[in-house]
């Protein structure tokens, strides 16, 4: 089904509104998971837990067991082991007690509960997602529609594709960028060898520049995401398309296990520069729109981008071939 729902404002009872037009969607006694994002250790645009509460209420109301989820990710902070990315969850609202529903992992709280599932695609054979869906009778993906360094744009595609993956698959995802230095610009400030994961930069003595081993980079981008300079940029080792395509070939994958009992909401609030992966506060990109839901998640975001005007995108990650997101989800069939 290709149906979209619109709600403006940015209340709780705008986005119940949005909600009471999805044809119940679950059955009495069907486990939910929400899947969202509660944002970096220091994030200050990610959506309020309250929007996921009035979520949580709607499910229980029409007889469902909600709970919300994330999972783990490849950088330094504070979301990078299950442990402490419920830390950080409390930290930022998403609590038991507040939201009444469980709080999870979905690839447990070591990264290790995943599991394989086939891909038709160009890229992979297999994708490997949190194992949480197989215990799962349907989801909300509920997105915080945004800029994206990488992406251009993260919504429902991007919650499901590096949202639901596992840290091996998002690796994968990751595999084709690495930083590149601009000398000129940078002050040796260390902040790149802090913030890797895997100590693939280092900052030797002697007034040297910052050195990368790109063996052991991962691509989670950080270090470029985090430059006070933006002295680093991201270096493709292939077509910068082939981490488009690999976005949409996960969530793909992922939706075909899921999407039959599935609905996904983009909330269109707070809509600024950067992903809620990076601490700070980020430049606004777009006024408040609302919320909008349907039943596919690449006709949702398109949507979304149609409404916020796909300009704005263009002006704040210039060179990223977004749109290739949209064609190679029909190429797929992910966009029916």
């Amino acid at each position: 089904m290709t149906n979209i729902f619109k709600s403006e404002g940015k209340s709780t009872e705008a986005l119940r509104s949005l909600l009471n037009m999805f044809p119940k969607p679950f059955s009495l006694g069907d486990r939910v998971g929400i899947k969202l994002h509660w944002g970096e250790r220091g994030n200050e645009n990610f959506i309020r837990p309250l929007y996921a509460r009035e979520i949580v209420r709607w499910l229980k109301e029409g007889g469902a067991k909600p709970y919300i989820f994330d999972t783990t990710v490849l950088y330094s902070g504070g979301r990078r082991d299950g442990t402490e990315s419920l830390k950080t969850a409390a930290e930022h609202g998403f609590t038991e007690e507040y939201l009444e529903c469980s709080v999870l992992i979905g690839d447990g709280l070591d990264g290790r509960d995943v599991m394989d599932i086939p891909s038709a695609g160009k890229h992979f054979d297999t994708v490997q997602v949190a194992g949480i869906i197989k215990e799962t009778d349907g989801f909300v993906i509920f997105s915080h529609f945004k800029g994206h360094m990488e992406a251009s744009f993260g919504g429902s595609i991007k919650n499901i594709s590096m949202g639901m993956a596992s840290r091996a698959q998002k690796q994968r995802m990751h595999s084709d960028v690495h930083p590149v230095l601009i000398q000129k610009r940078c002050i040796r400030c260390g902040i790149c060898q802090e913030v890797c994961p895997v100590g693939a930069a280092v900052l030797p003595p002697d007034d040297q520049y910052p050195l990368y081993d790109l063996d052991k980079c991962v691509g989670c981008a950080q270090c470029i995401a985090l430059c006070p300079q933006a002295a680093l940029k991201i270096f493709w080792e292939t077509d910068i398309s082939v981490f488009q395509e690999k976005i949409v070939e996960t969530a793909a994958s992922t939706w075909k296990l899921i999407g039959p009992k599935s609905i996904v909401i983009n909330a269109l609030i707070q809509i600024v520069t950067e992903c809620d992966c990076l601490e700070g506060k980020h430049p606004p990109l777009a006024g408040d729109f609302g919320f909008i839901g349907g039943y596919n998640p690449v006709a949702v975001d398109e949507e979304s981008i149609k409404m916020i005007g796909p300009d704005k995108f263009d002006a704040a990650h210039p060179g990223i071939p977004w749109q290739l997101q949209f064609s190679y989800a029909r190429e797929t069939g992910f966009a029916k």
